[in-house]
Order: C-alpha cells, then structure tokens, then sequence
C-alpha cells in the first residue's frame, strides 16, 4: 500500500471523520528512503495548524539534540510518524494522549514502505511503552538512561518539549551523555 493509499484510507476512517470534516490531514513525514525514523507523541495544536510535524519549539529542540538542521531534518532521509496523526485535544494536565489504533492498524503499513530505516528515536513514554513492550525500565527515566540496551534499532528520549525543563534540569546527564550520543549516531547514518 502507498502512503497515498494509506492517507486516504486515514481520512476515510470515521474515527477521523471530525478531523476529515474540517480539512485537516493527517501529519506525518513519510518516504521510503528514509534512514532515520522518529516516532513521538501526536501533533500539537500549533503543528496541526501549520500542517508540518514538529513545527514548534518542541522541534527546534529536537533539532538541536539529533545536531541536525531544517534542510535535513525535513528532508527525505528523515520519517516522523507520530503515535497518532492528528492533534488528540487538551485534557486537565496538557494535550490527550494518542489514540491507540493509530498506531495498531497503521503503523505497520507505514513502516513496510520504509525499508531502509536504520535507526528508530522514539520519543517519550507513549512510543517507548508501544515499542519497547515488556523492554522498558519501570520509568521513563530509567529507559532513556539505559538507551544502549535498544541500540541500534531504538534510541529512547524524552520529549523535546519545553514543558519538561524540570525533568531535564533534575536529570543533566541526558544533556551530558545521552545528546551527544544521540548526534553521534544520527551523524553516521545520515553520512
């Protein structure tokens, strides 16, 4: 199946009949030659408006952790397919979480389009829960401490986003040691 095929089918799914309804697409970045794929939470409110993933400062953060600029990566060697496409809504304590299904029933069809990944960053607790079932640490922390442990398939981090400046001032190796690592990797694939 194409990602042609599978957006249609996406905006043809009544479970995305709002989002349909109001002309919003699903947001993901996907090309089958691709090197790198990054799988984080859902769209925020700002990136479902201008349509492009991590248009934020979430993305700018993220950026600057993989040692990557725009050009690159908004570029073919780079896939962002989110734990859902669109932007689940705000809850009490920030955004919604991810829809499930999303991830159950399109995932897998987008991931055989993109044969030549060579490196997964799954960022926050969603996409490590989903795709390191039963090989995460019993937190968030702990699993991006240990990252070695799911090289070279995943690299686990935490979100980019600047809601987490506590977890990231209480936690300075990541920062330290897990950045630079991070940028190491990224380098050598894209090379």
């Amino acid at each position: 199946m194409t990602i042609q095929e599978i957006e249609k089918k996406l905006k043809a799914d009544p479970r995305n009949a709002d989002y349909t309804r109001r002309d919003v697409p699903p947001v993901f970045q996907i090309n089958s030659e691709a090197r790198i794929l990054i799988i984080g939470q859902a769209p925020g409110r700002k990136v479902e408006e201008s349509k492009i993933p991590f248009n934020d400062k979430s993305g700018e953060k993220l950026m600057d952790w993989m040692g990557i600029g725009r050009d690159t990566f908004y570029s073919s060697q780079i896939a962002i397919m989110p734990m859902d496409f669109y932007y689940p809504g705000k809850g009490k304590t920030g955004d919604l979480p991810p829809r499930k299904f999303i991830a159950e029933e399109y995932h897998p069809q987008i991931l055989e389009s993109m044969p030549e990944i060579k490196m997964t960053i799954l960022i926050g607790k969603y996409s490590i829960d989903y795709y390191l079932k039963g090989r995460a640490k019993k937190n968030l922390t702990e699993t991006v401490r240990s990252y070695k442990e799911y090289l070279p398939e995943y690299f686990p981090i935490v979100h980019p986003s600047p809601l987490n400046f506590r977890w990231q001032a209480k936690n300075p190796w990541f920062e330290e040691t897990v950045v630079p690592e991070l940028r190491k990797k990224v380098s050598a694939i894209l090379a």
